[in-house]
């Protein structure tokens, strides 16, 4: 049986997502939006614990799928910064009221600074989870081999084991290429609300530098950045969630 409700901006699309509205207590403060990391989904642990954390609260919330994640439509392969980025502000938009608190995991950190400078009027914070802007270019291409930027441009593609699946995921050239289209760290980044960056110190897929990063970039009068020590870049630990509930609360 479906467990989700879903979306259509377009007729094409399908993004699936799950939405709680605010109620008692939670009236009137920000909605929260949780936006999941690259080939993860919204059934993934800091997403569900977020989700009880503000129903307990009376708070909105949205958590949702990009195209080809989880339970929403479209292939891997035709994939983009551009387009998931895409399904984040077309849902943000219908599917929300006023302000809302980005919460942004590895790759949504990156969504979450895009939606920012796409729909600035409503976001009244971010708290980044292991945030990972611009991943595409000096994450992925700038650790290539030069067989494997070869094998790109011969063939479009190329596969990369995974420390997640037991499967190989693909990465296109398509993809790498309109990542560059949506950089955030090589031009100005307003961000005038507060802004949380939380890191663990045993981050090997982002390092928490990125982090550093980007508090160095940024035109953000309130922006902190906090590291964990010995976190890794699930950061899904008990401490390491309260400490993100700690963060919705302390910006909102």
């Amino acid at each position: 049986m479906q467990d989700h409700s879903v979306f259509e901006p377009d007729g094409q699309r399908k993004i699936a997502y799950h939405r709680t509205m605010a109620e008692g207590e939670g009236v009137g403060k920000p909605g929260i939006v949780f936006l999941g990391g690259y080939s993860s989904d919204m059934t993934g642990t800091k997403a569900v614990w977020l989700e009880e954390w503000a129903r307990a609260r009376g708070r909105a919330f949205l958590r949702f799928d990009y195209q080809a994640h989880g339970a929403s439509s479209g292939d891997w392969a035709d994939g983009s910064i551009g387009a998931w980025s895409q399904d984040a502000f077309d849902i943000i938009a219908a599917m929300t009221e006023g302000p809302q608190i980005l919460v942004g995991s590895s790759m949504g950190g990156w969504m979450s600074l895009l939606t920012a400078r796409k729909l600035p009027d409503r976001v009244a914070g971010i708290v980044g989870i292991a945030a990972a802007p611009d991943f595409t270019e000096d994450g992925m291409y700038a650790d290539f081999t030069e067989d494997q930027r070869e094998m790109l441009e011969r063939d479009g593609q190329i596969a990369l084991e995974s420390d997640y699946d037991p499967e190989p995921y693909i990465v296109t050239k398509h993809f790498i290429e309109e990542g560059r289209n949506n950089l955030v760290l090589r031009s100005p980044l307003s961000l005038p609300f507060p802004v949380r960056f939380l890191h663990g110190t045993a981050d090997t897929d982002v390092p928490y530098t990125r982090a550093m990063d980007t508090l160095h970039h940024a035109d953000c009068p309130d922006f902190r950045v906090v590291l964990v020590k010995d976190a890794d870049h699930r950061f899904s630990s008990e401490p390491c969630l309260q400490l993100i509930g700690e963060m919705v609360d302390q910006i909102s």
